[in-house]
């Protein structure tokens, strides 16, 4: 990772192009803002860090948009073939390590509807491979296990 301090007037000057906002709420809280549409979400630290636990943790969030991320493609795709995804469900679950603490594996359970069970092998390889090179998948760390259940398309 390569971090680059700027100054705050160049922060200022290119606020408009910013994606969010966080705002620290205290407690170990936070509040996520989209800049474009100002919809927002509360995080928490989780309780194996000092937190309450009570909303979704940064890790969390981290290992949830990449499930969120690899559906969404996989959407687009889909919808590029003529047909939908919905209903789809994926479990998300995140694995932590110690020293230093970080995520150390994220493994996704797929569900897939009765509805899109049948699809034909090269469909579900298209589609497949979309969701495993979605821009989230792309920019994790080599170091992170991504255990993947596809379910019914296994």
């Amino acid at each position: 990772m390569t971090i680059k301090s700027l100054t705050n007037n160049h922060l200022k000057t290119n606020y408009k192009a910013m994606t969010s906002e966080i705002l620290y709420k205290g407690d170990l809280r936070t509040t996520c803002t989209h800049l474009k549409s100002s919809s927002n979400f509360e995080t928490d630290a989780p309780i194996d860090n000092n937190g309450k636990g009570e909303r979704f943790s940064p890790t969390d969030l981290l290992a949830t948009s990449l499930g969120a991320c690899m559906i969404t493609v996989m959407g687009i795709k889909a919808r590029t073939m003529d047909f939908d995804l919905n209903d789809i469900r994926i479990e998300v679950l995140k694995k932590m390590a110690a020293d230093p603490r970080r995520v150390s594996g994220i493994d996704l359970a797929f569900h897939i509807p009765e509805s899109l069970q049948n699809l034909d092998a090269k469909t579900i390889a298209i589609l497949k491979n979309t969701g495993l090179t979605c821009p989230v998948a792309k920019s994790l760390h080599p170091d992170i296990l991504v255990t993947i259940d596809w379910g019914a398309w296994s």
